[in-house]
């Protein structure tokens, strides 16, 4: 190789090793959006804003919620991997996405091809509520009422491949029963119609629900983590009510479009932890039943195929599909 092609190549490598921090270091420059691929006042919306927020007093620059829902996350998701690799647009995702991978196979993008992981942020149970008028006092009650009537009742969910919808397949598939799942284009509908009794049962996040199941506008039956919801510790797991082995989770992370510059996602990903680390934010979330997720880019990354793994054999064995 000829001396100066060397020289400028040096050159060049030296000065884009140079680039990577100071891209980092003046990160942002203007404002960053934030899509949110579900409606307005769920858990998803909720915590996006609040991460959005701080993220803002931290970074300096505005962080903008941006909501597209539709399409069990697909349309807000699809329009985040279309969205320029800089830094400026950034995904709120949920294990819906992971679920979606196995689930909505024929999508226009691929999570782990499209995107790069950039931080998680929580992770709550979910809880079994009915509603109000529902003879059934327990879930072996609604498990035998399910079988002894299949097909008459129904569940409400967020949508297709959402965490509310995939907790309602598994218990299909582990108690036996046929119910109909009625998806919604977002937690918040799904919600009222099932506190104005339209529909009978629903999955959804402990923290929302909770002061409902208190009012006594629900019933709550079971929580879907191992141990007791420490916000509702009346209320038994699935397993202790009688569907052994039941779990289901609804978390939250960041992801950011495919060629995302790496000094950028490394930056995000420390304030992120920054915020989950943050002693009043944990007492916070844990009063709401949250807990939080710290982890790094390749830790994060593997997190999620491991998920996406997890929940295509649930997708399998529970022949769960999108109507």
């Amino acid at each position: 190789m000829k001396p100066k092609l060397l020289s400028a190549l040096l050159a060049g490598f030296a000065l884009a090793l140079a680039g990577a921090p100071a891209q980092a270091q003046d990160y942002p420059s203007h404002s960053v959006r934030i899509i949110v691929p579900f409606a307005p006042g769920g858990s998803a919306d909720v915590y996006g804003r609040f991460i959005a927020q701080k993220l803002q007093e931290a970074m300096g620059q505005s962080f903008v919620v941006d909501n597209r829902p539709g399409g069990g996350s697909v349309i807000g998701t699809d329009a985040a991997a279309k969205a320029p690799a800089d830094g400026y647009t950034l995904l709120l995702m949920s294990n819906t996405q992971t679920v979606n991978e196995s689930l909505i196979p024929n999508k226009p993008f691929q999570l782990m091809r499209d995107f790069v992981p950039v931080a998680p942020i929580n992770a709550s149970d979910l809880v079994l509520v009915v509603k109000a008028g529902l003879p059934a006092a327990n879930l072996a009650d609604l498990i035998k009422e399910a079988k002894a009537h299949p097909g008459a009742m129904s569940y409400a969910s967020s949508g297709p491949g959402t965490p509310y919808h995939m907790a309602g397949e598994l218990f299909k598939h582990m108690a036996g029963i046929s119910v109909v799942h009625v998806p919604y284009k977002g937690s918040a509908g799904a919600r009222t119609d099932v506190l104005g009794g339209q529909l009978e049962m629903m999955f959804d996040a402990i923290p929302t629900m909770s002061e409902h199941i208190r009012s006594g506008k629900v019933r709550a039956l079971a929580t879907t983590g191992l141990k007791r919801s420490q916000i509702l510790p009346d209320v038994p797991t699935m397993s202790e009510a009688g569907v052994p082995g039941y779990e289901a989770t609804i978390w939250l992370g960041l992801m950011a479009p495919k060629g995302t510059p790496p000094a950028i996602v490394a930056r995000l990903n420390t304030e992120v932890a920054k915020i989950t680390g943050n002693p009043e934010v944990r007492r916070a979330w844990a009063a709401q039943g949250t807990a939080p997720l710290t982890m790094g880019v390749d830790e994060f990354n593997r997190y999620l195929n491991n998920d996406i793994a997890k929940w295509a054999r649930i997708v399998k064995v529970s022949g769960a599909k999108v109507d």
